[in-house]
């Protein structure tokens, strides 16, 4: 199972990904992860994106894309993966096309997470995130057991600053301009299964894994 999670902030991609990787024993590839990891590492590739980062710029594509390389070539991703947060514009999707073909890899499948823009906000809206151990709850899904405090460590949980819905309304439509090719790209190639995230996390579970198993 080799595909590709496409969608909005808040769709539920990463939690979704965390899910199948675990079933499918599959590895679960988020771009964030792999430059935090670099850069922590302090790799070249990482050297090289900590010095865009540190002058407040964009990591260039092929920056990342040498990072995806990397990634893409270790043992865990043999049995299939989920690339999760890239590409996010065409460009990226051709130098990943470019890319998958040189390692011998082919997709089975892209997921375009279809989520309406009420439903992120308040997903979105509602996020609170310890300030001592990460853990994320949410005020509408998972509340903690005290207001304001992490059940896991007892940390004062606070809303970050892009959890915002005046933040939160930018980013989608940052997200539209910058997808919506990237969709119709993927759709042209017969890739493209569209899944309703706003249900269930089984019913979205069950729909990819029906879509890719439908695929072989």
């Amino acid at each position: 199972m080799r595909v590709i999670f496409i969608g909005p902030p808040g769709a539920g991609k990463g939690t979704q990904a965390e899910v199948i990787s675990r079933e499918k024993g599959i590895a679960h590839i988020s771009t964030g992860d792999i430059l935090r990891k670099h850069v922590a590492e302090k790799t070249e590739l990482g050297k090289t994106a900590q010095e865009y980062m540190d002058a407040g710029k964009l990591v260039p594509d092929e920056v990342i894309i040498g990072m995806m390389e990397t990634r893409l070539s270790e043992k865990d991703c043999e049995r299939g993966f989920i690339l999760d947060g890239f590409p996010r514009t065409v460009p990226q999707a051709e130098v990943l096309d470019g890319l998958l073909r040189r390692l011998g890899i082919s997709l089975d499948g892209v997921v375009l997470f279809v989520v309406p823009d009420e439903v992120v906000i308040k997903r979105l809206s509602g996020r609170r995130v310890c300030k001592s151990c990460g853990a994320i709850y949410n005020v509408h899904s998972k509340r903690p057991s005290e207001e304001g405090l992490c059940d896991k460590c007892g940390g004062a949980l606070y809303q970050r600053d892009d959890d915002t819905e005046e933040v939160i309304k930018s980013r989608l439509e940052v997200y539209k301009e910058q997808t919506a090719p990237l969709v119709d790209y993927y759709r042209g190639k017969g890739l493209l299964i569209e899944v309703d995230a706003s249900g269930e996390s089984s019913a979205v579970v069950k729909s990819i894994l029906d879509f890719v198993e439908g695929k072989k």
